[in-house]
This record gives structure tokens, sequence and C-alpha cells, in this order.
């Protein structure tokens, strides 16, 4: 796969660090003021707009933008559950897993071609 497939999947997933760690990283803080939660979070979340927008631009050279979103949705899942475990510490339970295989299979309907097994 040539490597400018790969940027806006790269792209994809340093953003997503930064929009789980904006969404969810204040849970850790949770004695901390709501208003500074909401604005480091904010500033936080400006980081990953500026990851996802080029990876959105670039990355539509080469996927349609029903991949583009399909590709997004699963690295959340993925990026979600290591974030949950090692910094949350909150377990993904079977019934998590399970939903996220599946959730996963449905992508893969996604990215089928036609002819791709025969």
């Amino acid at each position: 796969m040539p490597m400018v497939n790969w940027v806006p999947i790269l792209l994809l997933v340093l953003s997503n660090a930064f929009m789980t760690t904006a969404w969810y990283g204040h849970l850790k803080f949770k004695e901390s003021p709501i208003i500074l939660a909401i604005f480091v979070s904010w500033g936080i979340a400006f980081i990953e707009y500026c990851l996802v927008v080029p990876a959105n631009r670039m990355g539509s050279s080469v996927y349609s933008t029903a991949e583009l979103k399909t590709m997004q949705e699963v690295i959340t899942l993925v990026v979600f559950s290591i974030f949950s475990v090692w910094v949350l510490k909150e377990p993904i339970t079977l019934k998590h897993g399970l939903g996220f295989v599946l959730i996963a299979l449905g992508a893969g309907v996604i990215f089928y071609k036609p002819g791709a097994f025969s």
C-alpha cells in the first residue's frame, strides 16, 4: 500500500487520541471545575481538528467519504478501548468486545469489493 494511503490513517489515529482525551480525560479530574474541563477539552479538541481536517482532505483522494468515516469509527473504538483500560481503568467487557466486533464487521461491508474473494 503506497505511503499516501497510510498518512490519512495515521492522522486519524492521532486525531482520535486527542479527541478521546478531550471527551473523556476530564473524568480523571472530576474535582476540577466543569468550566475548566470545558476549556481544556476545547483546547485539546482544537489539536484534534488540526489533524482530522488534513486527514480527511488527503484521504479523500484515496478513499471515499464513506470509507473515511468508517475508518474513523473503527479507529475511535480501538483508541477508546485502549484509553478506557489504561487511563480510566475501566475494563472492556465481553459484551463491549462483542459489540465492537459487530461494528467492525459492519465496517468490513463498507470496504468489501465485489469479486475480491473470487
